[in-house]
């Protein structure tokens, strides 16, 4: 196994966490969930759509657990498809004149990067799995 796959893999097993609290704290703690991640105390607007992506996230964080412990290849493309799904979203939300805390949105253009390389990587496993593009 190269060193990449290596990565994507140990990135992988991470992002099962990663998004299992985001989600978690998307439902159950937005104001804290929000703070923690640079944004000012939501309005109840805010909240609620925060709150609503708690199940988006929590959906990540079981494609992530079900390809750690399938790795087929369609569970490898779907992942890649879900965090190419992410790539402009934080991007987006950084836009928010909510998000003013030192470096957070500088965290949430990060965050856009990541998304893009780990669906990068996702599809290299996939490919590397079956040496075929989804559907072909």
């Amino acid at each position: 196994m190269s060193a990449a796959e290596n990565v994507v893999r140990l990135t992988n097993r991470s992002m099962i966490g990663f998004d299992l609290a985001l989600g978690t704290g998307a439902l159950l703690a937005p104001d804290t969930t929000l703070r923690l991640i640079g944004h000012d105390p939501p309005s109840d607007d805010a909240r609620q759509l925060f709150r609503r992506c708690g199940p988006i996230w929590l959906t990540f964080a079981a494609a992530h657990a079900v390809a750690a412990v399938r790795d087929e290849p369609q569970d490898w493309w779907a992942l890649a498809w879900l965090r190419g799904t992410e790539v402009l979203t934080d991007v987006v939300w950084s836009a928010s004149p909510a998000v003013r805390r030192p470096y957070a949105k500088q965290g949430l253009w990060f965050a856009g990067v990541f998304n893009a390389g780990l669906a990068a990587g996702c599809a290299m496993l996939a490919r590397r799995r079956d040496g075929r593009l989804p559907g072909a």
